[in-house]
């Protein structure tokens, strides 16, 4: 049986689709987890009363503000004064086609690299120095398939740019740090049941019937899923696997 008992797992995002199934996949195995959240507070008491309050610790920011994505990172060492894990999944899909008007064109790329790449990027810059100090630790970030393949949809060249961006820090990360014992993995996912995937169909011609052509299982992800597989890599029973990228497509998307 893999176990996280001991273990304190940071989850940025920890109140949408995927970073819901990750925390409650984490609490499972056992892990104290820090629950950041955005605006949806609600949600993130719904999985701290299902893990267990004595067993999660809940801390909001806005990661559009650089001060609170470091007010989160100290509040968060500060509970059990130290962090073993950190899954950054955090983020944003704006649509900012290069047809858009110019406001539109800037605002949602902005956006979209602070909350995307600069918040993991910041986490991971705390952590790693965290990690250094205390014999090692594990970075789990999350991107997605659009970061090796590419957007299917042209107004979302901005978020492909920074999940793209988000796997070349990891990996970088990864190679940089692999003798401090900082591991480092990388999770891909394709269509995912959740919001953001609908607010994706929903602006293409056919909707949904269009995305389920490209879907080869007939389904889209299980956010649980990416959930167990984050909460395995989390117990650094994948040692040697550092570096990777984890594609989770259900073979819609194979390298």
């Amino acid at each position: 049986m893999f176990s996280l008992k001991g273990k304190v797992v940071l989850v940025t995002g920890g109140a949408g689709d995927i970073g819901s199934a990750i925390v409650r996949s984490c609490g499972a195995l056992g892990a104290q987890v820090i629950i950041h959240y955005g605006r949806s507070k609600a949600k993130a008491e719904e999985h701290a009363a299902a893990i267990g309050k004595d067993k999660c610790k809940l801390i909001s920011a806005d990661f559009m503000k650089t001060e609170e994505i470091l007010r989160l990172w100290k509040e968060a060492l500060a509970w059990k004064g130290r962090v073993d894990v950190v899954i950054n999944n955090a983020g944003t899909q704006l649509w900012g086609p290069i047809d858009a008007d110019w406001e539109t064109w800037t605002k949602t790329w902005a956006e979209q690299i602070q909350v995307n790449l600069m918040s993991q990027a910041h986490i991971c810059r705390e952590a790693v120095a965290h990690f250094k100090g205390r014999g090692g630790g594990i970075l789990i970030n999350l991107s997605s398939q659009v970061a090796h393949r590419g957007h299917s949809h042209p107004a979302g060249i901005g978020y492909a740019a920074t999940k793209g961006a988000v796997k070349a820090m990891s990996q970088s990360i990864a190679r940089a740090f692999a003798r401090d014992n900082i591991l480092v993995y990388i999770i891909a996912p394709g269509v995912t049941q959740g919001k953001m995937s609908d607010d994706f169909a929903a602006r293409l011609p056919g909707g949904k019937e269009a995305v389920n052509k490209a879907v080869l299982m007939d389904e889209w992800v299980d956010p649980k899923n990416i959930g167990d597989i984050a909460a395995f890599l989390a117990t650094g029973r994948a040692k040697h696997a550092t570096g990777t990228t984890i594609d989770v497509t259900g073979a819609s998307y194979v390298r």
